[in-house]
């Protein structure tokens, strides 16, 4: 083993947090050097990621409907390349479910040349609204992850192909159908289409949105205007520096309200290994 690296999609900076540490973990456990390559960004996805059989690889993914989000799976699909390499699979969720996801991530790398000797969901702050999982992972989860990815290292570094998870031991269905999000009245609400509103009265047109969009859609000179597609990632609202962006479409919020009724239940990680 030579290098251990952690490739990752996250619009807001959980999914980061979480896969970093795994690798920076791994990397001090077996003494070598650990590179972060962040994909968030649509330049950074134009270019394909190939790895081989000295290194070991935390590839991360928020859920979105349950699933790896569905305009950034065929980035994993076709530009990864795992060439013998090991990979951990992880996938960050907001205290809904991880639904299936992981299992969805453990189909793309085996199928793009990795072994995959372990796999991982843990719950972070939802991105829609921070009355959800508040602060996670905590310091405390921060370390069982870590200490998750030194075991996974551990297995990784002796003589010999790396192990790989049975099939059927990550849980879920990676060609399942979307989770159909729910309205506060329990029926589905639709909100494809929804985009963030902006208060132009806020706003300092300082191109913080138009730079974080994940999906390249936010016009650079017309903040308020989209030119591509919204996955609702939330990038551009958390981070913009005069909180002038929400999301104001009915259907969007009865979502978000109900997801705030039911599911204040702490989620629990799961590690497969």
């Amino acid at each position: 083993m030579k290098k251990v690296c952690s490739l990752y999609f996250s619009p807001c900076g959980n999914v980061e947090k979480v896969v970093r540490a795994m690798a920076e973990a791994a990397s001090a456990r077996l003494g070598v050097p650990a590179e972060h390559l962040d994909a968030t960004l649509p330049e950074a996805r134009r270019r394909e990621y190939a790895f081989g059989p000295e290194q070991l690889v935390f590839v991360g993914a928020p859920v979105y409907a349950g699933r790896v989000p569905n305009k950034i799976a065929p980035f994993f699909r076709e530009a990864v390349r795992g060439g013998g390499a090991a990979a951990v699979a992880v996938v960050c969720f907001g205290n809904r479910s991880f639904d299936n996801a992981l299992a969805e991530l453990f189909d793309i790398l085996t199928a793009g040349g990795f072994a995959v000797p372990a796999a991982a969901a843990v719950p972070t702050e939802h991105s829609f609204t921070n009355a959800l999982a508040p602060g996670r992972p905590t310091a405390a989860e921060l370390a069982a992850a870590s200490a998750f990815a030194v075991r996974a290292a551990e297995r990784c570094a002796g003589a010999g192909p790396f192990p790989s998870l049975e099939p059927g031991r990550v849980p879920g269905d990676g060609s399942a159908p979307y989770y159909t999000p729910l309205g506060a009245d329990g029926r589905p609400a639709m909100f494809l289409k929804a985009v963030p509103a902006v208060d132009r009265d806020r706003c300092l047109r300082c191109g913080t949105c138009a730079a974080v969009c994940p999906m390249g859609s936010v016009d650079r000179a017309d903040p308020a205007k989209m030119n591509g597609v919204c996955i609702k990632c939330h990038a551009c609202v958390q981070k913009c520096p005069a909180g002038a962006r929400s999301f104001t479409d009915p259907a969007f919020l009865s979502h978000r309200a109900m997801l705030i009724d039911h599911y204040q239940r702490p989620a629990q990680a799961a590690y497969i290994e």
